[in-house]
């Protein structure tokens, strides 16, 4: 970690520090339901998610008026499902948005800082992220996808 970046491949995270670019590890030699996958290390098997444009996400929001929402919620607890294995996965997660929406701005949080942890990395989100909404919904938003970014870019995956 840098306040600068050291050379080609390090890449800034939403703190504005700079990190090193991640090694390729080797494909894992273990059984189970992530058998291959790839980009894996610590223990989040699954397959990793996609970085995404947080502009372009908020404008879908705004034009669908809110459906959009609905959607990203049902993509980013599948994609933490999917990657690590736990969390209550994408149907669910889009379900608990529409009829209990208060329990996403807490738990969508909690599921990132857990993969976070799992890989020995610090988090930063987590269940108090939720009174963020306070300040309206995209500041909650916003560090949500950037923790999500974050992840991500951390573990090699290229911006779109």
């Amino acid at each position: 970690m840098s306040d600068v970046s050291q050379g080609p491949g390090w890449w800034i995270a939403s703190d504005g520090r700079w990190y090193p670019p991640q090694a390729t590890p080797a494909p894992p030699s273990y059984q189970g339901s992530y058998q291959g996958a790839v980009g894996v290390t610590g223990s989040n098997r699954g397959p990793l998610g996609a970085r995404e444009d947080i502009l372009v996400q908020l404008a879908l929001a705004v034009v669908t008026f809110g459906i959009y929402g609905i959607y990203w919620t049902y993509k980013r607890h599948e994609e933490i499902k999917q990657h690590s294995g736990e969390g209550v996965g994408g149907v669910l997660g889009a379900v608990i948005t529409v009829f209990i929406a208060i329990v996403t701005l807490f738990l969508l949080p909690i599921e990132i800082k857990r993969m976070y942890e799992r890989e020995g990395m610090t988090s930063p989100v987590g269940a108090a992220t939720a009174f963020w909404v306070l300040l309206f919904v995209v500041p909650w938003y916003w560090k949500c996808q950037s923790a999500m970014n974050d992840y991500w870019a951390a573990k090699g995956v290229p911006a779109r």
